[in-house]
């Protein structure tokens, strides 16, 4: 029903958000590195459960429903692109850190582990935007029932955002104390970080694409 190509060109979209550092890798490194690889992966659970609330959102016409009421979605496209600025800067700016450089965090149980993790999905600009405008970038009318190939679609980005961000929490504290030995490193990636944001943030703000309902 869904093409290869587009399982690939999702997954590539997928892998693209997900390597640039923003809401959610920023919370499970610190996490991790703070509490432990236990801890980033109850964490990650809930990042995982609030992709799929987002997918099964989009699946039911949430697309739709930006598709009619396009201030909504313009609303929540700006939002997101100065939240991104917001974190572009704090990376940016003279004394910011990267984020394996996290800030103090108490350690937490699981059940609030889990309800972080899902709280910071939901609220992440990228992921939104991915399942508004994206996703139905990818589906093909033609070749089947809307609904089916979303979900399908919205499985395979699942899949890697939770892999990828799996291998962030397994490898933070490595990562961490490396640059914590490794001062110069540690700026390169913060101004590489911020610098993509930015840029994220302008094209996400500039980008004129409107949501796609589907039929």
């Amino acid at each position: 029903m869904v093409s290869t190509e587009a399982l690939v060109g999702i997954a590539l979209v997928e892998l693209g958000l997900v390597v640039i550092p923003g809401p959610n890798m920023i919370y499970l490194v610190s996490r991790s590195v703070v509490q432990g690889r236990r801890a980033g992966l109850t964490s990650l659970a809930g990042v995982g459960v609030g992709f799929l609330a987002y997918l099964l959102a989009a699946s039911a016409g949430l697309a739709t429903l930006f598709a009619l009421v396009p201030e909504i979605y313009l609303t929540l496209k700006l939002a997101g692109a100065a939240y991104l600025l917001w974190l572009a800067w704090n990376a940016l700016r003279p004394g910011g850190s990267s984020a394996f450089t996290p800030s103090e965090l108490t350690p937490d149980r699981p059940r609030k582990l889990f309800g972080m993790g899902l709280l910071t999905c939901l609220l992440n600009p990228k992921i939104a935007i991915l399942y508004i405008s994206l996703l139905p970038q990818f589906v093909d009318p033609s070749r089947g029932h809307v609904g089916t190939q979303s979900l399908l679609l919205g499985l395979t980005q699942l899949a890697v955002g939770v892999a990828v961000n799996a291998i962030f929490v397994i490898t933070a504290g490595s990562v961490a104390a490396f640059f914590s030995r490794k001062p110069l490193w540690s700026r390169i990636h913060r101004y590489l970080t911020g610098t993509a944001l930015a840029v994220f943030a302008v094209k996400l703000a500039t980008d004129r694409a409107q949501p796609i309902a589907a039929p």
